[in-house]
């Protein structure tokens, strides 16, 4: 058994003997392919021989998902894994004297096993197990058919089955294995119960069964199940609850129980039948069926829509007869498979195979009787490998491209569409398909569907496009050459250039035929829908790679048709935005090139125009600049800013001054020169929005973006004082601020005369008195107002009485200034008697600090052994230690670790430095000088970390509410204590 299955894929790797080439020059045909084969002559069904004798003749064999099975006429089950096939697995069946197999049922997955015997003894056989168990519940029939539940993922269960008896009865269960229930743990079968039964007139086995879900819900499920004996096929068809309770197609069969029984007949049965269905994928639903019935092969499709009938799924059925050889009596088949396009049928001695699209015989192979006689067929319904056994021998069938042909059967009965589906990897005879589908429409006057088709062949370019002009279909013709021109690949540049050339051609000549009839409705209407299938075209990347080398030609081409708007279309789409905002200002189109203009990406087209544009609609011009934002240079609009009539659009709101406000509140733009004509727009046009702006920027000269100087320059030129005096003012000029303000407004210079003081220094004091004086002496001289000039003395601290005394006239009496200098006596009189207190009170508090001093000295406290460190709670005399006088104890490396963090950055660095030094004296002998500096390195430590406790003193209190410093910050001076 060491070399069974060793040629298992022996065949498949011989490569296919392919076509001889011919010597002559091969003839070309209309669609412009060569006249040669492409595929070999190996048959649909390739049949080999399994490298395998049997130890006992086979009577059973089934195949599914790479996993075979067969029964001997010893009752060993034979089990072998194909990709492993060097060692299979032996199961031995419990039997009975003269007891053998009945039938055999392999699920999809090759998981689960039912054996039937003679005796009508049922066992289950799951995949993971050597030992197979009696079906308790089956016991006393004999399984024919077994529908399989194709959703079932689950290696340990079988889920829901369908069960068909020898009797005609419909059973309904669920196997699990042994490792899910426990080996010995009552029977194997969740549940089993018989739901129906084909038998009501004659006794028949069921000899088909297969169920299948059609549609779902949230609260049902909608099924079908079709049933087949010997002679009659029954469907039944009914909804299922998603809640419902096993088992579950009781709900479908319920319908059918009391009714007279509908099911399909077919004379001349031979005693037994068998259905298969066939399934593109595992777990899809199935396509078609196939019946084998005593006349015939009945098969079909299989229908979910319900069109077929509220009883039926069956659609497109057909009865398809058994052939057979001339002279031969006609011999009743023993099995059936069922492809995608064939059913192959097994006789005694041979196997043919029959395509179902037109019951043609495409295979027949002969079996001889060295292997013995046939037995059985099957296939594999994942893998899709077909098996063929004898009692002493196995044989294979692949499947090579079992659709090579198809497209032929359709094409013949004109089903183009069916057979494009099956020649899309053969160009050529997808190009036949075509030109046929293209011919049929051109015969049928569908010439913009022919059309479309001919741009898909290989067929003449010249002659195709010669059959559109003879019969006058310009339409056509457009829909050919579009359909061509979008297979043409980009190195084809010539042919792409003619087409598309022709096609703009077209387009104007039709778009010009509709313009001259324009008068009625739906011309019109039609025009512009052809208009908008013309810019589309355009529009097209393909057409405008095409175009961008060669536009000079489309605009001769539209130009010579008079079509203004293709061509501003045209200029747009090739993205020359110049021509097309010239065209429009040539025709004083202005609202149109402001359009185009903002549109365009080029930014340098909106510098050059925007002279011209604001000329003519500044509003809108600046509407425009104000929504493109900070994309635009606002200084490189200043020669547009300047084209702006001031005196044109007066009673307007003046649009260089919004847009430049636009720039300075809304973009911050810190550019001069915008500042400077906004600053000279205002001067001379909106003078009351002059101080606004000088507020707006502030008074500090680093600060404003406006050249100062020049400011001051058009503000005196245009007798704007106020503005003069600010300017002055930022400039730091404040001696000019104030003597220009005192022509004008005291206050004014008031408030220019505190501005000194801001800067702060004695400078700015003496020149704030200066300033002061300057106005008092305005006010005595100049207004002759001595009662005002003695309130400045309260408005400004730095005056005294004395200072502005000079500036009176000599006829001023005393009583115009009296109250001043009592008051100024008696401020001085004040100010002895508050330095008269606080010497007293220094003296007081020297003296206390003295008498704390000397109390200090005689003081004392005393340490205990068992006292421990207020910080690290271990015995306080274990090493040195500080004792403060409120009685918090600290060890010397304790203290530190809890003032360390509370220390400015410096003096963290001298109390590390001090520790470093202090560790290089202490190995210093005491009669050694050093002992004296490491001394004085301790005072110094003292003095900054033990000063004051740091539980209760200032430390505690500056710092309560500040965040504590990262331990990480002063690991250095922990690490140097340890």
């Amino acid at each position: 058994m060491a070399s069974l299955f060793d040629q298992y894929e022996q065949a498949s790797s011989r490569k296919p003997k392919t076509f001889t080439q011919r010597q002559a020059m091969p003839e070309p045909i209309a669609t412009g392919f060569i006249n040669a084969r492409l595929e070999d002559d190996t048959p649909v069904f390739n049949k080999q021989r399994i490298n395998f004798n049997p130890p006992d003749p086979i009577t059973h064999l089934c195949v599914c998902n790479n996993f075979l099975v067969m029964a001997m006429s010893t009752n060993i089950l034979l089990r072998i894994d194909l990709e492993h096939p060097d060692t299979p697995d032996e199961v031995e069946l419990p039997r009975t004297a003269n007891d053998k197999v009945y039938s055999m049922f392999l699920d999809p997955t090759g998981h689960h096993l039912i054996i039937s015997m003679n005796s009508q003894e049922n066992y289950y056989l799951p995949k993971s197990s050597k030992k197979a168990r009696q079906l308790s519940k089956m016991k006393g029939h004999l399984i024919d058919s077994i529908g399989w539940n194709r959703q079932n993922t689950n290696n340990t269960s079988t889920s829901a089955i369908l069960l068909g008896t020898s009797r005609g009865l419909i059973f309904e269960a669920e196997i699990v294995s042994g490792e899910e229930r426990g080996f010995f743990q009552g029977s194997l079968e969740q549940y089993c119960k018989q739901l129906f039964s084909l038998s009501r007139d004659k006794t028949e086995p069921v000899t088909g069964l297969e169920f299948e879900k059609m549609t779902s819900s949230l609260n049902e499920y909608k099924y079908f199940i079709i049933a087949t004996t010997p002679g009659r096929l029954y469907q039944f068809i009914g909804t299922i609850p998603s809640s419902t309770e096993p088992p579950m197609f009781t709900h479908v069969f319920q319908d059918y129980e009391d009714v007279p029984e509908r099911f399909l007949e077919l004379p001349g049965n031979f005693g037994y039948s068998k259905l298969l269905m066939y399934h593109a994928k595992f777990r899809e639903q199935p396509r078609s069926f196939a019946w084998m019935t005593g006349p015939g092969v009945y098969h079909g499709s299989i229908d979910y829509t319900g069109a077929s009938g509220q009883d039926s799924v069956t659609v497109e059925t057909k009865l398809m007869p058994y052939p057979n050889d001339e002279g031969d009596r006609p011999v009743p088949p023993m099995s059936i498979v069922l492809t995608e396009f064939h059913v192959l049928i097994l006789f005694p001695d041979k196997l043919k195979a029959m395509c179902v699209l037109n019951d043609q015989l495409i295979y027949d192979d002969t079996f001889t009787d060295r292997f013995g006689k046939l037995l059985g067929l099957c296939k594999d319904p994942l893998k899709g490998t077909i098996w063929a056994y004898t009692n002493q021998a196995v044989f294979k069938y692949k499947v090579i491209r079992e659709s090579r042909d198809v497209w032929q059967m359709y094409l013949d009965v004109e089903n183009f569409e069916a057979a494009k589906n099956y020649c899309k990897d053969n160009p050529a005879n997808m190009d036949r398909v075509l030109t046929k589908e293209a011919e049929y429409n051109f015969k049928n006057k569908n010439f913009g569907k022919s059309a479309l088709l001919y741009a898909q062949t290989q067929n003449s370019f010249e002659e195709i496009a010669l059959k559109f002009i003879q019969v006058d279909e310009k339409n056509a013709l457009k829909s050919f050459l579009i359909k061509k021109l979008s297979g043409l690949r980009p190195q084809d540049k010539t042919q792409m250039t003619m087409i598309v050339t022709w096609l703009v051609e077209i387009y104007l000549n039709q778009l010009g035929i509709l313009k001259e009839q324009e008068k009625q409705q739906d011309i019109s209407e039609n025009y512009q829908d052809l208009q908008d299938e013309f810019q589309k075209f355009l529009a097209q990347t393909k057409v405008k790679e095409c175009v961008d080398g060669n536009r000079n030609t489309i605009y001769d081409l539209i130009a010579s048709h008079g079509d203004v708007e293709d061509m501003v279309y045209f200029a747009v789409l090739m993205k020359d935005f110049e021509r097309v905002i010239g065209h429009h200002l040539q025709h004083e189109q202005y609202d149109k090139a402001l359009e185009v203009l903002v549109k365009q990406p080029d930014k340098e087209l909106l510098y050059k125009f925007s002279p011209l544009l604001m000329q003519n609609i500044p509003e809108l011009t600046v509407d425009a600049w104000i929504n493109t934002g900070r994309n635009l240079d606002p200084k490189r609009l200043i020669p547009a800013l300047v084209q702006y009539d001031h005196l044109k659009y007066k009673t307007q709101g003046n649009a260089a001054i919004r847009y430049l406000e636009f720039c300075v509140q809304t973009l911050d733009c810190q550019e001069q020169s915008i500042h400077n004509y906004l600053l000279s727009l205002y001067a001379k046009l909106k003078p009351e929005q002059l101080m606004t702006y000088l507020n707006f920027q502030g008074q500090e000269s680093d600060s404003v973006c406006y050249d100062l100087k020049y400011a001051l320059r058009l503000c005196a030129e245009h007798k704007h004082q106020r503005a003069c005096v600010h300017i002055y003012s930022t400039m730091g000029l404040y001696e000019e601020a104030v003597d220009l303000a005192l022509k004008f407004d005291v206050e004014l210079a008031k408030q220019n005369a505190n501005k000194p003081s801001e800067e702060g220094g004695s400078d700015a004091e003496e020149l704030r008195k200066k300033l002061w004086l300057r106005i008092a002496r305005h006010v005595v001289e100049e207004e002759k107002d001595i009662k005002r000039a003695m309130e400045f003395l309260h408005e400004c601290d730095l005056l005294k009485i004395e200072d502005i005394l000079p500036f009176f006239p000599d006829f001023v009496t005393i009583d115009h200034f009296k109250d001043a200098i009592c008051t100024s006596l008696q401020e001085y009189n004040q100010h002895i008697e508050s330095l008269k207190e606080e010497m007293e009170e220094a003296t007081e508090s020297a003296k206390d600090i003295r008498g704390e001093i000397q109390a200090f000295r005689n003081k004392y406290a005393f340490v205990k052994g068992q006292d421990k460190c207020s910080s690290c709670n271990f015995p306080l005399m274990t090493r040195n230690f500080y004792l403060f006088p409120c009685m918090h104890r600290f060890h010397t490396d304790c203290l530190v670790a809890e003032v360390t963090p509370y220390l400015t950055s410096a003096k963290r660095s001298q109390v590390i430095e001090l520790q470093r030094r202090l560790g290089t004296h202490d190995g210093s002998s005491p009669s050694t000088p050093a002992q004296g500096k490491g001394q004085s390195l301790k005072v110094e430590l003292d003095e900054l970390v033990a000063g004051e406790c740091v539980f209760c003193g200032d430390y505690m209190i500056r710092n309560i509410d500040k965040p504590f410093i990262d331990p990480a910050e002063y690991s250095e001076v922990i690490s140097s204590w340890e």
